[in-house]
C-alpha cells in the first residue's frame, strides 16, 4: 500500500550487486501533469479520511455503548472499525506527501507504512470472519448458539490482529530517500538492503494478493454463497433484505479491490520482463497503480455503511442510543433549572433576613 510507484522505476536496481545502468531501469521522462495527479490524488485522500474517520468513529462508538451482549459479529464489526479507523488516519501524511514530497522523516515513514499495511490486512480479515460468523449462524444455528462463546473469544480477534502486524512487518524496509541527488524532494519508498530487491518485492507482492485478496475472497464467496442457497429455500420478506446486504457486500469488496490486484500483478509482470517495456506502457501502470490503490482505500469509509447503517437492527441501535442520549441531556438540563432556582430562592430568603 504505497503511493510511490510513479518513482519505483528510479530505484529498480539490485542492492546486493554492483550498481550497472540499465536503459529499461531508468525513469521514463516526467510530464506536467505529475504535479495535477499529485494535486488530484491528495484531494481523493483527504476525501477519504474525512468520510472514513467519522463513519468508523460513529460505528464504534455505538456498538461498545450497546448494552445487549455483543454477538461475534458485532465483535468483528468493531474490530473492522478500529482497523479502517487507523488506516483512514495515516492518509493524511501521504495526502501532503503526492504535493509536497515526504517532510516527515524516516520514523515515521516506516511507522506509517507499517499501520498501513497492518490495518489492510487485518480490515480485510475481519471481513471474512464476519462472513463465517453469519454462515454458523444461518447455516448451523444450532451448533452455532452452541460455541459462539468461543468464536469471538478475544483469542481470536487478537490472532488477526498479530497475523496482520506480522504480514506488515516488510514495511519496516520503507525509507525517507532523495527523488534525484540535490533535488531535495523525498518519497517515501521500499528499500531492500538485505538480499535482492527484486525477490523481496516479489514475496510480499505475493503476500499480499494472497492473504490480503484470495483467501479472505475465497472464504467470503463460499459463506455467502451457501447462506443465498439457504435464503432461497426460506419464505419472508427478510430474506430478500439479508440477500441484497450480503451481494452489496461482496459486490463492494471486488469492485474496490480486484483492480488494485490486477494492476499489481500487471506492474510485477513488467518488472520481471515478462511484458515488454516500454515507457508509455510504464507510465499507464504507474497511473492505474495510484488509482486503483486510492479505489481500494474508499473501501474503508463504505464498511461502516455497509455492515452498520443498511443493517435495520443497527439503525434501530443507534436511534434508541441517540434518543436516550437527548434524554440525559434534558434530564440533566431540567436538574440543572431546578437547582438554579432553588438557589435563587435561597438567596432572595436571606436578603430579606
Amino acid at each position: 500500500m504505497s503511493y510511490t510507484y510513479i518513482f519505483d522505476d528510479l530505484f529498480e536496481n539490485d542492492t546486493s550487486s554492483p550498481y550497472v545502468v540499465d536503459p529499461k531501469l531508468q525513469p521514463c521522462p516526467q510530464e506536467p501533469l505529475v504535479h495535477t495527479r499529485g494535486l488530484i490524488l491528495c484531494v481523493i485522500l483527504i476525501a477519504i479520511f474525512l468520510l472514513a474517520v467519522p463513519g468508523n468513529v460513529l460505528v464504534g462508538w455505538v456498538i461498545s455503548t450497546s448494552k445487549q451482549a455483543l454477538t461475534p459479529s458485532d465483535i468483528y464489526l468493531f474490530h473492522l472499525t478500529v482497523a479502517d479507523g487507523l488506516l483512514a488516519l495515516t492518509l493524511p501524511f501521504f495526502a501532503v506527501a503526492m504535493v509536497k514530497g515526504w517532510i516527515f522523516g524516516d520514523f515515521m515513514c516506516k511507522f506509517l507504512s507499517v499501520v498501513m499495511e497492518a490495518n489492510f490486512y487485518t480490515s480485510i480479515v475481519f471481513l471474512a470472519c464476519i462472513s463465517i460468523d453469519r454462515y454458523l449462524v444461518i447455516v448451523h444455528s444450532k451448533e452455532a448458539l452452541r460455541n459462539r462463546h468461543r468464536m469471538c473469544s478475544r483469542v481470536l480477534c487478537a490472532a488477526v490482529w498479530v497475523i496482520g502486524w506480522a504480514l506488515a512487518l516488510p514495511a519496516l524496509f520503507n525509507d525517507a530517500m532523495e527523488l534525484s541527488p540535490g533535488s531535495g524532494l523525498f518519497i517515501c519508498h521500499e528499500k531492500f538492503d538485505i538480499g535482492s530487491a527484486t525477490g523481496w518485492r516479489l514475496a510480499t507482492r505475493v503476500f499480499r494478493h494472497i492473504f490480503g485478496f484470495v483467501v479472505p475472497l475465497i472464504f467470503m464467496m463460499t459463506c455467502y454463497s451457501i447462506i443465498i442457497v439457504r435464503l432461497l429455500h426460506t419464505r419472508g420478506f427478510q430474506k430478500h433484505r439479508a440477500m441484497r446486504v450480503i451481494i452489496a457486500v461482496v459486490v463492494a469488496f471486488l469492485l474496490c479491490w480486484t483492480p488494485y490486484h490486477i494492476t499489481m500483478v500487471v506492474d510485477t509482470l513488467l518488472r520481471a520482463d515478462l511484458i515488454l517495456f516500454d515507457c508509455a506502457v510504464r507510465k499507464s501502470v504507474d497511473a492505474a497503480l495510484l488509482a486503483t490503490n486510492s479505489l481500494g482505500l474508499v473501501h474503508s469509509c463504505i464498511n461502516p455503511f455497509l455492515y452498520a447503517f443498511v443493517g435495520q437492527k443497527f439503525r434501530m441501535k443507534m436511534l434508541l442510543l441517540f434518543q436516550r442520549k437527548l434524554r440525559q441531556e434534558r434530564l440533566s438540563g431540567s436538574k440543572f433549572s431546578r437547582s438554579t432556582s432553588h438557589t435563587s430562592e435561597g438567596s432572595g430568603s436571606g436578603t430579606v433576613l
